[in-house]
């Protein structure tokens, strides 16, 4: 299925969705003027169709003593197939990486990582990426002030 067979009413319930992901099937409905059971059988199959993968609570970085992030651009010291497969495994497996994506330019990967602070970045990047035999090199970016966070897609 292709963005082109969602109508109003399924992008009106991502929307929604985006914004509050508590709403009950009620709750959906009345907003979107329709009964609960066309609205359930709506989102399983927005579900089941993958536009929606999952449900999650957004947590405070700050309060949870995490709120050190760092932008981490990695270049390989080659970038064959193997190689590529084996960082992004290895990534997978570094809980502190929040999100990994691999990058066009200078740099192969582009990581967030969220730490408690800079002693604990310092000896993570040390003791954990350091010890990566397949990367060449790291530049550090630290965030001072988040301006804009958006977890939603602009539908």
């Amino acid at each position: 299925m292709n963005h082109t067979t969602l109508d109003e009413t399924d992008l009106k319930l991502l929307r929604l969705l985006q914004e509050d992901a508590r709403l009950t099937t009620k709750q959906l409905a009345a907003k979107v003027n329709l009964s609960t059971t066309p609205v359930f059988e709506r989102l399983k199959r927005l579900e089941r169709e993958g536009y929606i993968q999952k449900y999650v609570a957004i947590l405070d970085a700050e309060k949870l003593n995490l709120g050190f992030e760092v932008f981490c651009s990695v270049k390989l010291k080659q970038m064959s197939r193997d190689v590529a497969l084996a960082f992004v495994d290895m990534i997978k497996n570094i809980p502190q990486v929040t999100e990994c994506y691999n990058i066009s330019g200078e740099f192969d990967y582009l990581l967030k990582i969220h730490a408690p602070d800079m002693k604990y970045y310092n000896e993570f990047i040390i003791n954990v990426l350091g010890t990566v035999d397949s990367i060449g090199s790291i530049q550090s970016s630290f965030v001072m002030n988040e301006i804009k966070h958006g977890y939603g897609l602009n539908l």
